[in-house]
């Protein structure tokens, strides 16, 4: 027990090594997509996503979708899956294991959630076509937010890195609920059965603690085959086989499937699939744009609900349950920096991004997300990082309730 519990430390430590560059990295590809989108190559550029088709041919089942298709359903259930996996930890033996540990940023994320929406309902109201994208500025970029922490170095203690952490495994859960009940349309009950079986599978071989990964993604193909005809979005069928794969095994003490898929994953989802979906979405042409473009509803909603929204709703219930004394301030933090990452948090970039995609078919919505969430997201990261970088550390650790 206690190898896997260095296991568990090892694993955190390089959650927030591999999250921070991948930032980056994520950066990098959405720069890259901007700069095509905007050159002579963005005719191929779209032409390449959108009218690429290629397709898998299974019994009893033929897919064939666009690479920007293959690219948001596909290759992102692997990102939920990982997802899955570090919500499954944290619930169990990280920042969530526990009411006391999981009080805070659970109410912290859920404020972060609603007041964006309401913001984003508010400035749409009049316009019930564009109310679907409610839930795109409620969500946080993980790695995006670690990696402009990282660039602050000490001066953004490890108690904070923490708690946005567990804020954006939260915001995550939430937005994977969010997904599976307002963006499934059509369900197809054939395919249902198939991933429902696929689904009782994987948690039979859960409750029989079966610690082979090889026979876990087996049954997880199925499950995310089944799922993507389903009319169920193909992203859940990745967080639901993350949740069936065991963090421990009963005859093999040291050893974590769980655990061992999650290491193995976060290089290939923080260097290779987050910055090919960023690439893939954050191609915004500037043809035609001006400042008006700005105040568009869809574009204000999302910058409005990022910028302020996710501010206000996570800062005033941080605020609120800690001087109710409800819950401990993480240790060795000013209220200025908990701010300061409270601001952070609106940096909503890839899941912001990926729910865009689900709440509209046009192409000209499509458009004022990106460039919404572009937007929203920088100006968190300035503020947020130019709060951090100025604000005063904490002289002494913080009381247990303050």
């Amino acid at each position: 027990m206690r190898s896997l519990y260095i296991q568990l430390l090892n694993a955190k430590s390089d959650f927030f090594k591999m999250e921070a560059a991948g930032g980056i990295t994520l950066v990098i590809a959405a720069i890259v997509a901007l700069v095509i989108a905007n050159s002579p190559l963005a005719f191929l550029y779209n032409h390449i996503l959108n009218e690429v088709h290629f397709g898998i041919d299974i019994p009893g089942m033929h897919l064939n979708k666009s690479v920007l298709h293959w690219v948001n359903d596909g290759l992102m259930v692997i990102f939920f899956f990982l997802v899955g996996l570090e919500i499954k930890r944290e619930l169990i033996r990280g920042q969530l294991a526990g009411f006391e540990k999981a009080l805070l940023p659970t109410v912290a994320a859920i404020g972060g959630m609603a007041v964006p929406a309401l913001i984003f309902w508010l400035i749409n109201k009049e316009t019930p076509a564009t109310l679907s994208g409610w839930a795109i500025p409620s969500a946080t970029d993980i790695a995006f937010a670690l990696g402009v922490l990282a660039l602050l170095g000490s001066r953004a203690p490890v108690s904070l890195k923490v708690l946005l952490t567990a804020i954006a495994v939260i915001d995550d859960l939430g937005a994977i609920i969010i997904i599976a009940i307002f963006y499934s349309h059509g369900l197809n009950i054939l395919s249902l059965v198939v991933a429902g079986l696929a689904l009782a599978a994987l948690i039979i071989l859960n409750r029989m603690n079966v610690g082979r990964i090889s026979v876990y993604l087996f049954f997880s193909l199925i499950l995310w085959l089944g799922v993507l005809e389903s009319g169920v979005h193909a992203t859940i069928a990745g967080v639901l086989a993350a949740l069936c794969v065991p963090l421990h095994v009963r005859k093999r003490p040291d050893y974590s499937p769980s655990m061992v898929l999650e290491k193995r994953l976060h290089t290939v989802v923080a260097f290779a699939i987050l910055p090919i979906f960023a690439f893939a979405n954050a191609g915004v042409s500037f043809q035609g744009l001006s400042l008006h473009s700005l105040f568009d509803p869809v574009t204000l909603g999302i910058i409005c609900g990022l910028f302020i929204g996710k501010q206000i709703g996570i800062f005033a219930v941080l605020f609120t349950m800690i001087k109710l004394k409800l819950s401990p301030r993480p240790v060795e933090t000013t209220w200025v920096q908990i701010y300061g990452m409270s601001v952070l948090c609106g940096i909503g970039f890839t899941m912001s991004l990926f729910i865009g995609t689900l709440a509209y078919q046009n192409a000209m919505l499509q458009a004022e997300v990106r460039l919404g969430v572009m937007v929203g997201s920088l100006l968190s990261a300035f503020l947020g990082y130019m709060i951090l970088r100025f604000a005063k550390r904490a002289d002494t650790p913080a009381s247990r309730y303050d």
